[in-house]
């Protein structure tokens, strides 16, 4: 409290305003798709969700509660941005910054991404905030480790990973900037609390078979190796981030020496995040987002080099208003469409393709094929509920892969909205020119849970090789195999579907015509012989009912 009160007046004036800013544009903005998929995560609150720790969902609960609409989503998101810029203040140091409080809200406001996360609900709203937490409590420790700053440290560092998986990149390169830490056993108990307190999503993890993990480490959609569309991307991405004061932030970061301990470590986890998504670029597209953890400790490094360079300090300040107008101008067209000439975004005209569809269907439950972003953007939007992302082959798999969603429409007449409907029923067309195909299905029978397993050993391709394979029935009531069609799904290096051959596996045990309860079905099969080249990997796949294929099985390596 004592830091606060130490603050001058002039910095919460111009905190005030951009929390007020903020709480209109969380108000009048639409949602886009992943803030409406985690309002969705919110509806049933648990240890962890498909794609990511909690942290982002208990944001939503709480915002809740205190209100509806997209402000019921937002709220803490403001919450959180407004105090993240008062811990970034107080990890300044120099004593000459009370003179530049307008200099600091225009370095701050300017940061393109820092500002998007101000008002939008994503998990790296929480990681921004944590780091920024876990940076000034981690400052404070290397002064004078105590236990009380130890437990601390460890609660953050909990709440870190609860945010976001890229929060270890946080707290190793941290760690790497004081390897002394390592005979510490203040940090030691740091990390034990930490553990402690991370050891609910350890064990839902557990009983989630590791799914998180192994999306992100080996299922996440991937390509061809391409140098501008990967690391040039990614080069582009480390000016979006910053916008037109990019040059003096880097200049800043270049001219900044680790001259103690916690300059050390801002500096080191700039670079090794930059340097870690840069190797990364050659395997894959880095999101801009992956990259805003530098946002916190650059803040700290281009502030204080402001402070010591007059010329940083009038060219930061004078971009940092034009950065300042263009991103206002972006916010109100976030609002606003026209304002945005012929650019839709995420944020334009979702409430209205919902209450179109709804008109259409009414209160029937809709199943959208191979769209986890559109099924909660339409039960947001509409208060109907269920809906379902019905996945295929061509997608892939997402929290509506492991909760109950498929059980609450079973056996419902549902709407079917689908882009690969020939023959739709009705159909309804965005402002950005985006199709909805739609159908009705009565009795609605979907069997996406079913798990193809095949041993995990190379094959080849086209020969007549025959190959086990055990089909796991989870579903509490046994299915005919009439009403089922195998297929093999042959898949590039990069697991992108090349070519999908019908294929029916032979039961081991002869009679058997359904797959029991909750048991485990054994056959054998051969390959379907195949023309296709650049054949990597395949996958064993399920049609229910006349439906497009699942993603019944793993990816299988061919040789």
């Amino acid at each position: 409290m004592q830091m606060l009160t130490k603050i001058p007046k002039q910095f919460y004036y111009f905190l005030a305003v951009i929390f007020i800013l903020n709480l209109i544009q969380s108000s009048f903005t639409q949602l886009i798709f992943d803030e409406a998929y985690y309002w969705y995560y919110s509806q049933n609150m648990a240890w962890g969700y498909f794609d990511h720790p909690p942290m982002v969902a208990l944001l939503v609960k709480i915002s809740s509660f205190f209100f509806n609409g997209e402000l019921g989503v937002r709220f803490m998101s403001c919450i959180l941005s407004a105090i993240n810029i008062m811990l970034l203040w107080l990890m300044i140091d120099n004593p000459k910054k009370n003179d530049y409080i307008k200099h600091f809200f225009v370095l701050v406001f300017s940061m393109t991404l820092l500002n998007a996360y101000g008002f939008f609900t994503l998990p790296d709203t929480p990681l921004l905030f944590f780091t920024s937490c876990f940076l000034l409590t981690y400052k404070h420790f290397i002064k004078k480790p105590t236990a009380s700053l130890a437990v601390l440290l460890g609660i953050i560092m909990a709440a870190l990973m609860y945010s976001k998986y890229h929060a270890v990149l946080v707290i190793f390169f941290v760690l790497l900037s004081n390897l002394k830490l390592i005979t510490n056993k203040y940090a030691w108990l740091a990390v034990i609390i930490a553990l402690c307190c991370y050891s609910p999503h350890f064990y839902w993890l557990y009983e989630n078979d590791f799914v998180s993990i192994k999306y992100h480490l080996y299922e996440r959609p991937n390509g061809a190796y391409k140098f501008e569309k990967y690391t040039l991307g990614f080069l582009v991405n480390l000016v979006a981030i910053f916008g037109l004061t990019f040059p003096f932030i880097y200049k800043a970061l270049f001219k900044t020496k680790g001259n103690d301990l916690f300059n050390k470590a801002l500096i080191y986890l700039t670079y090794g995040v930059l340097i870690f998504f840069f190797v990364s670029s050659f395997n894959r597209r880095v999101q801009t987002q992956w990259i805003i953890i530098v946002c916190i400790p650059l803040v700290i490094i281009a502030f204080n080099y402001m402070l010591q360079n007059k010329q940083a300090l009038t060219w930061i300040f004078r971009l940092g208003l034009i950065n300042t107008v263009l991103i206002i101008y972006l916010r109100m067209g976030l609002v606003y469409q026209p304002l945005l000439f012929n650019f839709y975004y995420e944020s334009h005209g979702n409430k209205e393709w919902a209450e179109a569809i709804q008109e259409e269907v009414g209160n029937i439950p809709v199943v959208f094929e191979n769209s986890y972003r559109n099924a909660p953007m339409y039960s947001f939007y509409t208060d109907a509920t269920p809906t379902f992302s019905l996945n295929n082959f061509m997608y892939r798999k997402n929290q509506y892969s492991i909760n109950d969603s498929e059980e609450q429409v079973r056996g419902k007449d549902v709407a079917y909205v689908s882009k690969y409907l020939n023959n739709p029923t009705f159909t309804y067309t965005r402002e950005d020119g985006g199709l909805y195909k739609g159908k009705y299905i009565s009795n609605f029978q979907s069997y996406r849970k079913l798990d193809c397993i095949i041993e995990d050993t190379p094959v080849t391709l086209n020969t007549e090789e025959q190959i086990e394979l055990e089909v796991y029935n989870p579903y509490i009531k046994a299915i005919d195999l009439k009403k089922l069609k195998f297929a093999v799904s042959y898949m590039d290096n990069y697991k992108i579907p090349q070519e999908t051959l019908r294929m029916t596996p032979e039961p081991i045990h002869s009679g058997t015509t359904f797959l029991k309860q909750q048991d485990t079905t054994h056959f054998i099969f051969k390959l379907p012989k195949t023309k296709k080249e650049n054949i990597g990997y395949f996958r064993v796949v399920i049609s229910e009912n006349d439906l497009l294929y699942g993603l019944n099985g793993k990816a299988i390596r061919i040789n």
